[in-house]
């Protein structure tokens, strides 16, 4: 029996990028695409590293991903752009934007970039983390296909909509949040599945608005709209059900209604039963620090803020605080010393992509 093996990052890396080039990203596109993947499995975020490179290779033989990537400029005006991505790589598109979004806010203070018809990008945080490198804030917000519930409500009406923030501190990381506006995302589904275990309670509904429990079975009921995530704060407004839904809802807007783009059931990637391009929409924002305050001053306080909180009291039975980056961090150290953890499920998918592709000289 197949067991997980543990694959040095320069062979996940090759593999990838070679993958990608096969299906006829150019090379400079496939090494920002393996970048952002590879990034992911270093931050122990596996949901969207290699388990997802079957994911994009299905999306561009079915023709709803264009491996050549387009980009349109719909406006540019000094601190602002609006893109049309023509359906091209999500990843190249996001990576673009926010190196556009850096260099706006080098001249004005503040840049953003607008995106519609775009594709899934990876993991939000490679983008704000651009910025914090450049000694800089940064913020990444995309919408999604339906998959959460509004506050008692049943039917999946908007993406997992994820939210992602990042500055510079005087550590050796960079304050790094990036999560879904849902209770959890597709992604950690798919891990749950290819390691055969349940779905927690609390995580998703069916359409009657009980538990749903059924990992094998939930991600075909949210596409058939019969399941629904569960907004941050769950199924009720006392435990905060209210500002998960809201906080996508600020998502879906800055993610559509800035670029007159596609939002909620118009991102379903469906049109008659046929499969189509998803037209995502993204929103990335990048601020100057040093035209507000001296960047050593501002690296100093943010991470004497972060210090604090990992500093204060703890409750009983934990010995440790952690801050938003630092266990991401802290996970590369682990990653690089002992690779990716790739399961047997995972293999097989990498074994289909291969022969498909005539790849030699990876043994998975």
């Amino acid at each position: 029996m197949k067991k997980t093996k543990y694959v040095p990052v320069n062979e996940v890396y090759d593999l990838i990028k070679t993958v990608f080039i096969k299906t006829g990203v150019p090379l400079d596109d496939a090494k920002i695409c393996s970048d952002i993947l590879i990034a992911a499995d270093l931050s122990g975020i596996e949901s969207h590293g290699i388990g997802r490179l079957y994911y994009y290779y299905d999306r561009i033989k079915a023709g709803v991903h264009k491996t050549r990537t387009k980009i349109n400029i719909i406006r540019d005006k000094k601190a602002i752009a609006v893109w049309d991505g023509n359906h091209g790589m999500g990843h190249v598109v996001a990576y673009r934007a926010m190196q556009t979004a850096i260099e706006k806010a080098k001249n004005y203070g503040m840049g953003s970039v607008a995106v519609r018809n775009s594709t899934h990008f990876g993991i939000a945080g490679y983008y704000p983390k651009m910025a914090a490198e450049q000694n800089m804030i940064g913020m990444t917000f995309t919408n999604a296909r339906p998959a959460i519930s509004p506050t008692f409500g049943t039917r999946p009406m908007l993406g997992t909509n994820p939210i992602a923030f990042g500055a510079p501190s005087d550590l050796d990381f960079p304050f790094l949040f990036d999560a879904a506006t849902s209770i959890t995302q597709r992604g950690k589904i798919e891990v749950l599945k290819r390691e055969n275990k349940p779905m927690p309670e609390g995580w998703a509904i069916d359409k009657e608005g009980n538990p749903f429990l059924v990992t094998n079975q939930f991600l075909n009921d949210l596409v058939s709209q019969n399941a629904s995530f569960l907004p941050l704060g769950g199924a009720d407004e006392i435990f905060g059900s209210h500002k998960g839904y809201s906080l996508a809802v600020i998502v879906e807007i800055l993610s559509s209604a800035l670029q007159a783009g596609n939002f909620m059931h118009g991102l379903h990637g469906m049109d008659n039963g046929k499969r189509v391009p998803y037209r995502l929409g993204h929103f990335f924002m990048a601020i100057d620090i040093e035209s507000f305050t001296e960047i050593s001053e501002f690296k100093k306080i943010t991470g004497e803020i972060m210090r604090q909180l990992q500093d204060s009291p703890k409750v009983a039975g934990k010995d440790r605080i952690f801050v938003a980056g630092e266990k991401e961090y802290l996970k590369e150290k682990e990653i690089r010393k002992n690779g990716i953890p790739v399961n047997p499920a995972l293999q097989k998918d990498i074994r289909i992509m291969l022969d498909e592709l005539e790849i030699s000289g990876f043994d998975f």
